[in-house]
């Protein structure tokens, strides 16, 4: 054996040790720098999925304690879930029944376009807003916030209150969701009166 086949072996033996430490040091760099990046993917991927997210033919149902509250529907909602902004918009034509204790509507709500922050439990309902009751009480504004927590609707813009006997107008309305117990500044308003 010469000398040369003695470091042939020994630097063999040498590289192959090396390659046998260094493999799996780099082997574990690779892996660290994957899983960051898998995770920085992931999130971007949770991100977009989670911050926004569309419905063609909204139909929904929200409940209290077992009971169904409302049903919203319409042509198309979109849902953003970002820490700055938690809204559902909604384009209609928009529907939205308003059902008492014993599961019956009392009060149907319609409008061009309906944003809901469940957070808040407040809808704000856009461009031809009607609201009829079950007693025939009718409003039409362009512009009708509703505090669902609270029961109470209200607006700054012009509104037009019909019942059976009276009609109203005027603006800064508020009121319960059934018509009841409103308060309208700037008004003006006839009455029937029947002499029979």
């Amino acid at each position: 054996m010469q000398v040369t086949d003695i470091l042939v072996q020994f630097k063999t033996y040498h590289a192959l040790i090396l390659s046998i430490l260094i493999i799996p040091i780099i082997g574990m760099s690779c892996s660290d720098l994957s899983e960051r990046e898998s995770q920085k993917v992931t999130e971007a991927l949770d991100d977009s999925l989670l911050s926004s997210t569309e419905t063609w033919n909204i139909d929904m149902n929200l409940t209290e304690e077992g009971l169904k509250k409302v049903r919203v529907r319409g042509s198309y909602s979109e849902t953003f879930n970002l820490p700055e902004l938690k809204e559902t918009r909604i384009k209609g034509p928009v529907h939205i029944d308003v059902f008492d204790s014993t599961g019956a509507v009392k009060t149907v709500v319609k409008s061009n376009r309906a944003v809901y922050r469940a957070e808040e439990s407040i809808f704000e309902l856009y461009g031809n807003v009607r609201v009829d009751t079950r007693d025939s009480t009718h409003l039409e504004s362009e512009y009708l916030m509703w505090n669902q927590s609270e029961n109470l609707i209200s607006t700054p813009q012009f509104v037009y209150i019909t019942t059976p006997t009276d009609t109203t107008t005027g603006s800064d309305f508020t009121g319960s969701t059934d018509l009841d117990n409103i308060r309208i500044r700037n008004y003006s308003g006839s009455s029937v009166i029947n002499r029979n």
